[in-house]
């Protein structure tokens, strides 16, 4: 059934003109049937050089079909779950950005990705756990605001001299705030000598005690390019089914079994064939908000460079 679903789901793909853009956490039947896989700087990216397709199917969540939306407002935006949406970049408000910027009137707002449109419209610039140092470094002020995540501003912090305050204060990603430091001890005793990976997102003492914090971008080209044929990987774990993918010589232990994005998780190759079918649920961002947010998109994309 899967693959019959999958081949109708290619067909109408061509049918409709469409291309199907999907993150590192999806499923397997979804990477399967994507045409670009990525996290979410890569996504931004591939979003951008869309030109000759009418339909942007986006198997990711909310924000991420959102920034696709604003880099594409003349093309057909479809989310397979209209549902899927980031918990994390709920819990940034565009009022509570705009509360933050008159306590710290001379600071800029650096925001996470994982952000929802109308905090995006009160930024300066974006950036993803794989180009932070970089959009950091860009910055000419002294002080950023920096939100909604958290754990990923503590990452940046020791890399700049620049005081980086959070909005809001406990902003983060649930699935890697499971990870504790007992899973990598647990790790080191399972799988003496082999190089633990660590998204961003977790806790910093989990990072602390890692060998390598990545975004799940950077995670991939490392494995890559490691002359290692074992890895530990300590974010969502479908990111193993990417590793498998690319890398299938070498063998993959995930940190937890438990790390699930459950909203990943909500798109389904039946929710993917009939979005395309009915060309619904469509992404929309209301114009002001795109016009403020581009900006912030467009700075980012150039700072990564």
């Amino acid at each position: 059934m899967t693959n019959e679903l999958q081949k109708e789901i290619i067909q109408l793909k061509e049918e409709k003109n469409a291309i199907i853009l999907a993150h590192n956490y999806q499923p397997k039947e979804i990477q399967e049937i994507a045409d670009f896989l990525g996290d979410s700087l890569e996504l931004c990216i591939k979003a951008k050089e869309v030109e000759d397709r009418d339909i942007i199917v986006f198997c990711g969540v909310d924000f991420m079909a959102e920034t696709a939306y604003m880099l594409n407002p003349d093309k057909k935006v479809l989310i397979p779950d209209i549902e899927a949406e980031c918990p994390m970049a709920h819990m940034l408000t565009g009022e509570q950005v705009r509360e933050a910027k008159e306590k710290y009137p001379d600071a800029a707002v650096c925001l996470y990705v994982n952000s929802l449109g109308e905090a995006k419209a009160q930024s300066d610039i974006l950036c993803t756990s794989g180009n932070v140092k970089k959009v950091v470094a860009s910055l000419e002020q002294d002080t950023i605001l920096f939100g909604p995540d958290n754990n990923l501003g503590e990452f940046v912090q020791p890399f700049t001299d620049k005081k980086i305050i959070p909005i809001p204060g406990d902003g983060h990603c649930y699935v890697h705030k499971l990870f504790h430091k007992e899973d990598i001890e647990d790790a080191r005793k399972k799988y003496p000598g082999v190089d633990i990976l660590i998204h961003p997102e977790s806790n910093k003492e989990v990072q602390e005690m890692a060998d390598y914090v990545l975004s799940t971008g950077g995670m991939l080209a490392h494995v890559r390019d490691s002359p290692d044929k074992e890895f530990v990987i300590g974010t969502e774990v479908d990111m193993i089914t990417r590793l498998k993918s690319e890398c299938p010589d070498k063998t993959y232990y995930p940190l937890l079994e438990g790390a699930i994005c459950k909203t990943m998780k909500l798109h389904t190759l039946e929710k993917v064939r009939d979005c395309l079918i009915n060309e619904e649920p469509k992404i929309i961002v209301p114009d002001e908000i795109a016009e403020k947010s581009i900006n912030a998109v467009e700075r980012m994309l150039e700072a990564s460079k």
